[in-house]
């Protein structure tokens, strides 16, 4: 299957940056597209930002200005740089990828792990 492995999360102090990555691995034919999500305690997850084949891109409206996502094809690798960390901000941050394994197979969304993202005022 596709696997997902996000790092580069970690603790940091409001008004601070962080950048998280995650790499898709296996069996691919295709990616259209990767995002990130997140999820605190007693909430639902959330979409943060996600870029499509295309070019184009959606972010969340408190994240917007903020955080932008970028993508690296050859890689598969999807990044978040996020600036100008609020205490809101912190949360679980999960990778997501919709891929292809074949050519002829459909479309699934895979899951990463999850980094944690921790801001102190």
């Amino acid at each position: 299957q596709v696997q997902l492995v996000e790092s580069g999360g970690g603790l940091v102090q409001a008004g601070g940056s962080l950048r998280v990555s995650c790499t898709a691995s296996g069996t691919i034919f295709s990616i259209s597209a990767m995002g990130w999500y997140r999820q605190a305690p007693g909430k639902q997850r959330e979409l943060v930002a996600e870029t499509i084949d295309g070019g184009l891109t959606t972010y969340a409206d408190s994240v917007k200005g903020r955080f932008t996502i970028s993508r690296d094809n050859a890689k598969n690798t999807v990044y978040l740089q996020m600036n100008d960390l609020k205490v809101e901000d912190t949360a679980t941050y999960y990778c997501k990828s919709r891929a292809k394994r074949e050519r002829y197979y459909g479309y699934m969304d895979y899951w990463g792990q999850g980094t944690q993202v921790t801001v102190s005022s």
